[in-house]
């Protein structure tokens, strides 16, 4: 068994998320959203050299060797399958491996909330997944692409840099196709993706105006599009969309997401009390009320529409998080640590409940 193998299995066995490797010091683990030590030998930085030369995918290496950084998909057989990034620091090559569980999730094995079930029956429109890295995003995202491959007959089409999950044709005919191995970047396989008669498209990453053009006109025409964007709370992926552009730009596109977004989900992994994690999930539905607020350019009050939004589906991470510390799945210092108002929180489990969102709608 080769030292990676036997480091890859061993992460696995131990529940690892993401296995870390530095040159000359011990491969780390991350277990539960912390930092482990592997127990593993050191390695130096020829053997790493040497790894990355055996497990590099030939269309990766000159990528690598031009840019001293790149992402790519590992598969072991027997362990699972991994996202790689490989890049340099101080001159020598590091690896971050995220395992990718071979089964597709469900809603309910991801422990997310009920309402996010009916995004797999939604038939057009934009769905983001917007949070931090390690927060859950793909996973919820392959949760919807599974529940919609199980109960309807579409034609899913995917550009992913690299492929996380592997989807098996069910009740729809799914394409997924990587960026460097399957297309040459996320630009080209953009330009033609309307060409392929999809019905559901999942774009790995809004990453630049051409995918958020691309979104927004597979919108438009009746499409679904799935995709993810870093941003911290649900109300600030607007506006993060709309720095990508020029201020020229911003009206037409802001418009454009007025009428096609359907909904942003933003994740939060909390630890729970069982030594796992559990996502807080914040959901912001394009109601009339958040649709009229995107249009008028009001977007400092999309936060007070999500937090008096319930009704429509909606919730912000103080309720997510409140529901979390009732029901007992995290403790009350956790939640804390990740609520967006602690001190809010704080009043909410003292049975003190101000509705400071209607307030700001009001004025």
């Amino acid at each position: 068994m080769s030292v990676l193998r036997e480091l890859l299995q061993r992460g696995v066995e131990m529940g690892a998320s993401d296995v870390h490797i530095k040159p000359n010091a011990e491969p780390i683990f991350r277990v539960s959203g912390d930092l482990v030590k592997s127990g593993f030998e050191v390695l130096t930085p020829e053997y790493l050299a040497e790894v990355i030369k055996d497990i590099m995918p030939p269309h990766i290496i000159h990528q690598y060797e031009a840019e001293h950084e790149a992402d790519f998909s590992l598969g072991e057989q027997g362990i699972g399958r991994f996202r790689v990034n490989v890049f340099n620091s101080q001159g020598v090559p590091t690896i971050a491996m995220r395992h990718v569980k071979d089964a597709i999730p469900t809603f309910e094995k991801l422990r997310l909330p009920a309402t996010l079930s009916k995004m797999a029956q939604v038939e057009r429109g934009i769905i983001l997944l917007a949070g931090t890295t390690g927060s859950g995003k793909s996973s919820t995202l392959a949760a919807i692409i599974g529940e919609i491959n199980r109960t309807q007959r579409c034609r899913i089409i995917t550009v992913e840099d690299p492929i996380e999950y592997m989807f098996v044709d069910d009740q729809s005919v799914v394409t997924q196709r990587e960026v460097g191995l399957d297309t040459l970047n996320f630009q080209n396989a953009l330009k033609h993706l309307m060409r392929q008669d999809p019905d559901v498209i999942l774009i790995g990453e809004m990453r630049d105006r051409n995918s958020i053009r691309t979104a927004l006109l597979a919108a438009e025409t009746g499409h679904l599009v799935l995709s993810t964007l870093h941003a911290g709370t649900s109300d600030l992926a607007i506006p993060r969309m709309l720095d990508v552009f020029p201020s020229e730009e911003q009206d037409q596109i802001r418009l454009g997401l007025a009428g096609n977004m359907y909904a942003v989900i933003c994740q939060r992994l909390i630890p729970d009390v069982q030594g796992g994690v559990v996502p807080a999930v914040e959901i912001m539905i394009n109601t009339s009320t958040v649709r009229k607020l995107i249009e008028k350019n009001q977007l400092d009050t999309l936060a007070a529409a999500i937090a008096t939004g319930k009704e429509d589906g909606m919730q912000n991470f103080n309720s997510s998080v409140y529901e979390l510390i009732k029901s007992g799945l995290i403790t009350e210092k956790e939640g804390m640590r990740f609520a967006t108002n602690p001190e809010s929180l704080r009043m909410n489990l003292q049975g003190i409940f101000l509705d400071e969102g209607s307030r700001i709608l009001a004025t």
